[in-house]
């Protein structure tokens, strides 16, 4: 049984089976995609080697699959039942190892889930019961074929546990196989395994068998609704039940399927944390390692006092692997904040990466390939070094030169830090960016580097610096749009729409988004902060063939949840040529060329982002580079790193040729 007089810290040692965990603190399943043929790579064990030397006290390596048909063309999931895979699973289990975790193995059969790749094999379920992310519905699973998975998970157990691992987790979450038999709604069968917790069961006794008393944990997902049904109540009925039937040795409990369980930025609170109690009192002498949405110390000591055992969290490691080592040193002002962007990490072009931590690399790289833009090169490197622009490439690049203890300064021509990020962190839902401004002030406060806000330096200023490295940002093009109506910049738009929101009449404006086609961010952002604004209506107008198509699935399904029930329309393949005074657009179909009208009192449109870099002459001996979309307007992840790039450059001593 569970007994508690007080709330663990999240310092505390745990004990798990025959292992002592150093802290609370979980690096959940996740996988980096450095895996070739199967099998990972050495890229794949520098990754957890790293991530487990900052301190997570269990590692839980995700992306294993259990049988062929979970695999994927381009084979980037480890195929943990060839056993001629051991030696490299094994440098994978002994990298965790050697940096003080415990490794556990997370196995995971996808079923109906196709992850979006065309696989070679049928997709499977417990019944011919289609997945919603899914085209058709998969091949349901006859008696044998079941059993011969349950041998699938075995022979996969037995071979990660020989290779090194101190343990297992089953993937029973998410949506995936093992979900999918317990979930009422996707499990209509009629024979044994028609009685939810039966495949789970047996799995577990097949690998009890292999393993012994090692660590087996089961990982399972809140998940309401008409996808699989399997809210709060069902799991706190059923994992009770399995443990009884089948004894595991903790539950990691998380929530959401595909394409839902990696929230954006719009969630902003871990979503369990108000039912861990629940769970507690549904799991009494079970370890509880709750996920989900943690970043916090804050977060994870009400997780714990509440009664989780363990807090598991994935994306903050992606973005600093030291996470556990800061938070339990109590320097959370020092950890580099996952924004929950949902962008490098969700690609795997050609491998996991992460918008905000420019150390990660893809395979073969130390670090993310960034090359700063060389205006001009007239003396040696080091000295002292003006940085113009205090947005993420600017404040990256004066953090990396006061590390290397450089001599500099940063001019900012604003009243405030964070360039055009901290503009896309007004809007609605994704104040997730203002983490990163906050982390990168807070870090050149504590290293002593000045920012001169509401200061464009002059030449003669710009002459007493040996280096200067250009950050201004880009700008929003003005669409030229003939007509009298109302109209403004996306960026406009963002600056004001909280004012909009606080001043709307009741008789709120139509308003109209004119996308550039291309389904990125700021005409997203525009629409989002037009519903928030309470417009009557809001018309997404785009010459492009669809909303949101610039974004990653997650966060594409989230944006449309969030958007359910809107007053908004769509217009596709649809440009606007002119507007009226008397509210009043004209469009026209970009392809047949039909024109139309439509009623609106305001047009936002989303214009091209223009670099923004004034003229400079060096000085004599002075060295000018130029980073971020100054050079060419991309996104953060080309920022932050060629902001590190440019610190390491300029901070280094000059190469001398003969």
């Amino acid at each position: 049984m569970t007994s508690r007089t007080s709330s663990p810290d999240l310092a505390a040692p745990f004990t798990l089976g025959a292992h002592t965990l150093r802290n609370r603190l979980v690096a959940t399943a996740h996988a980096t995609a450095a895996v070739a043929d199967g099998a990972p790579t050495e890229a794949d064990t520098a990754y957890w080697r790293r991530l487990a030397q900052g301190g997570a006290a269990m590692v839980i390596t995700g992306g294993t699959a259990v049988a062929p048909e979970s695999t994927l063309p381009q084979r980037y999931l480890t195929e943990a039942w060839r056993p001629e895979i051991k030696d490299a699973v094994r440098r994978r289990a002994e990298a965790i190892a050697d940096g003080g975790a415990v490794a556990i193995a997370q196995l995971v059969h996808l079923g109906r889930e196709t992850l979006g790749a065309g696989t070679y094999y049928a997709p499977v379920s417990a019944a011919a019961v289609r997945s919603p992310r899914e085209a058709a519905a998969p091949h349901g699973l006859s008696t044998g074929e079941v059993r011969r998975i349950v041998d699938a998970f075995r022979v996969s157990a037995a071979n990660s546990v020989q290779a090194g691992f101190h343990g297992i987790e089953l993937h029973a979450g998410h949506g995936y196989l093992l979900a999918q038999f317990l979930s009422a709604v996707n499990n209509t069968r009629s024979d044994e395994y028609g009685d939810p917790i039966a495949l789970l069961a047996q799995v577990i006794e097949a690998i009890r068998t292999e393993i012994g008393e090692l660590p087996l944990g089961v990982r399972v997902s809140v998940e309401p609704g008409p996808d699989s049904g399997l809210g709060l109540d069902d799991l706190t009925d059923l994992l009770p039940r399995l443990h009884t039937a089948a004894p595991f040795m903790y539950a990691n409990i998380t929530t959401g399927v595909r394409n839902t369980y990696v929230p954006g930025m719009a969630t902003t609170r871990p979503p369990l944390l108000d039912d861990v109690a629940r769970l507690r009192a549904a799991l009494d002498g079970v370890p509880l390692l709750i996920s989900q949405g943690f970043r916090s110390a804050a977060d994870i000591g009400r997780a714990l006092a509440s009664g989780a055992d363990l807090v598991g969290m994935a994306r903050p490691f992606i973005a600093d692997p030291d996470y556990a080592r800061k938070i339990v040193a109590g320097d959370e002002r020092a950890i580099r904040p996952c924004t929950g962007c949902n962008e490098g990490c969700r690609t795997f072009e050609p491998t996991g990466s992460c918008s905000v931590n420019p150390e990660l690399g893809p395979p073969d790289a130390s670090t993310r390939p960034a090359v700063p833009l060389l205006l001009t090169r007239r003396g040696p490197q080091g000295g002292s070094t003006a940085v113009i622009g205090a947005g993420p490439a600017g404040m990256e690049c004066a953090m990396g030169l006061a590390r290397a203890g450089g001599e500099v300064v940063v001019y900012e021509r604003a009243g405030e830090a964070g360039g055009q990020a901290r503009l896309a962190g007004l809007a609605a839902h994704r104040s997730g960016w203002q983490a990163l401004i906050d982390f990168q002030r807070n870090q050149l406060a504590d290293l002593g580097v000045r920012i001169r806000f509401g200061t464009s330096p002059t030449a003669a200023e710009l002459a007493g610096y040996h280096q200067v490295v250009y950050a201004t940002g880009a700008e929003e093009a003005v669409v030229d749009v003939p007509g009298d109506l109302l109209t403004l910049t996306s960026t406009d738009f963002l600056r004001r729409y909280a004012d909009v929101v606080a001043e709307v009449p009741a008789d709120a404006p139509r308003i109209a988004v004119l996308d550039d086609g291309f389904g990125w961010w700021q005409g997203i952002s525009a629409v989002e902060c037009a519903v928030a604004a309470r417009a009557r209506e809001v018309t997404l107008i785009t010459p492009g063939n669809g909303f949101a198509t610039g974004i990653s699935p997650e966060n594409r399904t989230q944006l449309m949840n969030r958007l359910a029930g809107a007053p908004l329309r769509i217009l596709p393949m649809t440009t606007v040529t002119a507007t009226s005074a008397s509210g009043e657009l004209r469009l026209r179909n970009v392809l047949d060329g039909y024109d139309t009208t439509l009623p609106a009192d305001l047009l936002i449109t989303v214009g091209e982002r223009l670099p923004r870099r004034r003229d400079h002459t060096p000085a004599d001996g002075q060295t000018v580079r130029a980073i971020g979309d100054c050079v060419v307007p991309r996104r953060i992840t080309h920022a932050v790193a060629e902001g590190r790039a440019a610190a390491e450059e300029t901070a280094a001593p000059a190469v001398r040729t003969s």
